[in-house]
C-alpha cells in the first residue's frame, strides 16, 4: 500500500459503499490499467465519500483498482454536500467534464523523448493510455523514382502498426541527428536515414 495524497481517513476497502446510481461503468481492461498506474505511482487522489449519503461520489474505478491490487485500506476524503442535488451534480460532472479534453499527441511525443523512454519497453497503460501507439506526427513517404539515378530502387515492407511506429521514430531521430547527411545518389531523406541506421547496426553501434 502506498498513499501519496491528502485524505480524511484510511478506510477498509470492504467498508466503502459504491453509489447505487453510479452511471460511469468501468471495463475490466480499464481497471487493470488503473491498477498499474496506482502500483507505479501510488494512490494520488483520495476516494471521495459523501457525509450526507455515505456513498462514494468520486473514485469508483480507483476503489476497484485498489481492490485488484489487494490493498485492505485506501485513502478517503469525506465531504459535505448541502443537498442531494449538489451531490448528484458533483458525481456526474466529475466523470463527464474530462471527456471534453483533447490529448496533445505531439506534445506527449516530445515529453516521451525528453525522458529518454524506450518506445519498445514502455507499457503505455501505466500512463492511462490503452491500446496506444504514437500517431503519424511526421509522415514517412516512399520515394519517387522518376528522374532519379538508375542505381536507386524502391523497397516496400509490410509492418504491424507497432513496428511502423518504431521505424518512423527511428527515422525521425536519425534525420535530426548530427551524423545525418544526404548521399550523392539518393536524395530521399527517409531512405538515407534507414540506410544509416542499418549501417550503424552492421558496424555494431
Amino acid at each position: 500500500m502506498r498513499i501519496e495524497c491528502s485524505y480524511t481517513d484510511l478506510m477498509m476497502t470492504d467498508l466503502l459503499k459504491p453509489h447505487p446510481a453510479n452511471r460511469n461503468k468501468h471495463t475490466d481492461k480499464q481497471i487493470k490499467a488503473l491498477s498499474k498506474i496506482i502500483a507505479k505511482v501510488g494512490q494520488r487522489s483520495p476516494i471521495v465519500v459523501s457525509n450526507r449519503s455515505g456513498y462514494i461520489v468520486k473514485g469508483h474505478g480507483r476503489l476497484e483498482a485498489i481492490k485488484l491490487l489487494g490493498w485492505e485500506k485506501c485513502a478517503v476524503d469525506f465531504q459535505d454536500y448541502e443537498t442531494e442535488l449538489e451531490e448528484f451534480n458533483d458525481r456526474i460532472a466529475d466523470n463527464e467534464i474530462a471527456r471534453y479534453a483533447e490529448f496533445d499527441h505531439a506534445g506527449f511525443k516530445l515529453d516521451f523523448s525528453d525522458f529518454e523512454l524506450d518506445i519498445i519497453g514502455t507499457d503505455f497503460e501505466e500512463f492511462g493510455l490503452l491500446d496506444y501507439s504514437f500517431p503519424d506526427i511526421e509522415p514517412v513517404d516512399l520515394p519517387s523514382l522518376e528522374g532519379k539515378d538508375p542505381d536507386c530502387q524502391q523497397m516496400t515492407f509490410i509492418l504491424s502498426n507497432y513496428q511502423a511506429d518504431m521505424v518512423k521514430e527511428s527515422i525521425t531521430k536519425m534525420i535530426g541527428s548530427d551524423e545525418f547527411l544526404l548521399d550523392g545518389i539518393n536524395g530521399n531523406k527517409n531512405g538515407t536515414a534507414i540506410s544509416l541506421i542499418c549501417e550503424r547496426y552492421n558496424n555494431g553501434h
